[in-house]
């Protein structure tokens, strides 16, 4: 647990820097997830200051709201602004979620095939992405996986169409998530103190609390502020640092 949000976000770079190394090292390449919102984009200006193979790094989204990368609200966008348009990164190494379709479902398929044709699986196979990041909003969700809602039950396709308050969004589905070498979790601020009780909770629904949903067969790793994870301390089966 960290101080402070600052605090946290030179943690994860810590971490996120250790893991890109890790994985060039053993792989020859990075294969990168990266999240939406707020709290992730000091983490993204701080990468831009970095000396980094970019060649030897791949970005893909876990999520993106169905609008194009230049719109304010896109996490593609924000992304670049804060990062990737700052350094020399290889345009053919960033993998935008498509969403110029006008139709969300076939915008998933798209991005589903590329995947596909990226780590060279076949259907019905999950690949292995290196580094997973997420957040987590103050209604449990991560990604563009909602309470209550038919995203959750996809087990069968790598990439499906969320929806908050009627708009469509693309995410990953939870099994291609929980295929991860490595998920960080990143979340920050007493909002989310509620939900954080919820996902863990030794009992506690996962369709309400969607982030109970994730656990992935590799690393798993909640980096919180003290604002977030003050109220886990009183949890006896958590090792709060």
């Amino acid at each position: 647990m960290y101080q402070d949000k600052v605090a946290l976000v030179g943690g994860a770079l810590g971490l996120v820097l250790e893991q890109i190394k890790q994985a060039i090292a053993q792989r020859g390449q990075c294969s990168l997830v990266l999240a939406g919102g707020s709290t992730p984009k000091p983490l993204y200006e701080a990468l831009a200051q970095q000396d980094l193979p970019w060649e030897k790094l791949h970005i893909f989204w876990g999520d993106e709201r169905y609008v194009p990368p230049t719109h304010p609200d896109s996490n593609e966008g924000m992304a670049r602004e804060a990062w990737l348009d700052a350094v020399d990164f290889p345009a053919a190494n960033i993998h935008g979620m498509p969403t110029s379709a006008q139709d969300p479902q076939k915008d998933a398929s798209r991005y589903e095939a590329e995947l596909r044709e990226f780590f060279g699986v076949s259907a019905g196979e999950f690949p292995v992405f290196d580094l997973i990041l997420l957040g987590m909003g103050d209604d449990g969700h991560t990604a563009s996986l909602f309470p209550q809602t038919a995203a959750l039950e996809v087990c069968d396709r790598l990439i499906t169409v969320g929806e908050k308050s009627g708009q469509p969004r693309l995410t990953f589905t939870i099994p291609l998530i929980n295929q991860g070498r490595c998920v960080i979790f990143m979340v920050a601020g007493a909002n989310k103190q509620p939900a954080l009780q919820q996902v863990f909770a030794e009992t506690a629904d996962p369709v309400a609390y969607p982030s109970r949903f994730i656990q992935p067969q590799g690393e798993l790793w909640w980096l919180l502020d003290e604002a977030a994870g003050t109220v886990l301390k009183s949890f006896n089966n958590l090792v709060i640092e």
